[in-house]
């Protein structure tokens, strides 16, 4: 006596397009909440607009100069003596270090100069202006 029907021993499907679709989820919501986690400490100030700008994400040191002239490391304020000893120590230790420095558009850009002046001489060859993206004005 046969109890089982042979059409019925199927070898199971292994369906792959739903396990391919939440991979895909995982990695959008790990790349997102990635995202977010990252918590730059800088001061508020209004950044010159421009109409086209690079954006470059692996900064080491974000430099911000307020409208008043001061400098700011962060969200700590400092002077351009320690700020280029700093860089220098750093970029000792990570060759590919990168300084951003954001001004105020009302800032004294004199001092700006003086800033990248004296980073270029303390070795720092990797560091740019932050703007806004828009329309220049």
């Amino acid at each position: 006596m046969k109890l089982r029907d042979s059409r019925s021993l199927k070898q199971p499907e292994l369906m792959i397009i739903p396990m391919i679709d939440i991979m895909f989820f995982l990695l959008v919501f790990f790349m997102l909440s990635t995202m977010y986690m990252v918590d730059l400490k800088t001061i508020p100030i209004k950044l010159p607009k421009a109409e086209y700008s690079a954006v470059d994400t692996q900064t080491t040191f974000a430099v911000s100069v307020k409208k008043d002239g001061s400098i700011w490391l962060g969200d700590k304020q400092t002077d351009i003596s320690s700020l280029t000893m700093q860089a220098k120590m750093e970029q000792k230790n990570n060759p590919r270090f990168s300084i951003v420095i954001r001004a105020d558009k009302d800032a004294d850009y004199g001092k700006v100069i003086t800033l990248l002046d004296r980073l270029k001489g303390a070795g720092v060859q990797r560091f740019g202006l932050a703007t806004d993206v828009g329309a220049g004005k």
